[in-house]
């Protein structure tokens, strides 16, 4: 008996000492409540930002270059465009350039001439230098007017949700190059 007692102790004691020893790891935190106040997030703001994208695709510095072709020739359906797009004031390329829309666009539609669009418009000038609004969304260029998400930021546009407002300046059907005005409405803290 006093065996037994003793074995059921020892083996009590073994257990508690791996318990112990699994409950040593550092105490990691997953998810907990924060205040806003010292993220500087207590008051929403609501933006509209207006600009000139140029998608330049062909001449000696294009800013839009095809990096997957369709998987057809008979068809543009599956393309996939790079691209660093000049973000300017005015429509006029020479116009002051106020960002950079990065990213890429895909021809996803096999019957009308549809784009995904996902894009950073990475901001260089005045109080928004360095911020950035993130764009994704479908572009039904044909459409006179289309709507894309605007699912998120940094810098200054940190929360962002909102949405971008395209719609086709000028388009050479020759060279393939597009001017697009952009409308932004924004909200952010």
């Amino acid at each position: 008996m006093a065996k037994q007692i003793f074995q059921i102790s020892t083996f009590s004691i073994l257990l508690s000492l791996v318990a112990f020893a699994f409950s040593e790891e550092e105490d990691y935190i997953f998810e907990k409540s924060i205040s806003r106040k010292p993220m500087d997030i207590n008051k929403e703001k609501l933006s509209h930002l207006s600009f000139y994208w140029h998608d330049i695709v062909n001449g000696s510095k294009p800013t839009s270059m095809k990096i997957v072709p369709s998987p057809k020739n008979t068809t543009v359906f599956g393309e996939i465009y790079m691209i660093d797009n000049a973000l300017t004031l005015g429509p006029q390329l020479s116009s002051k350039l106020v960002g950079r829309a990065q990213g890429f666009y895909a021809v996803t539609s096999l019957n009308e001439f549809t784009l995904m669009n996902v894009m950073n418009f990475a901001f260089v000038e005045g109080k928004y230098n360095g911020s950035t609004l993130t764009i994704l969304g479908r572009n039904s260029v044909i459409e006179k007017v289309r709507e894309m998400a605007v699912i998120g930021g940094s810098g200054l546009f940190r929360y962002a949700r909102g949405y971008a407002k395209a719609s086709t300046y000028s388009w050479n059907r020759t060279t393939g190059d597009a001017n697009v005005h952009y409308d932004v409405y924004v909200s952010h803290y």
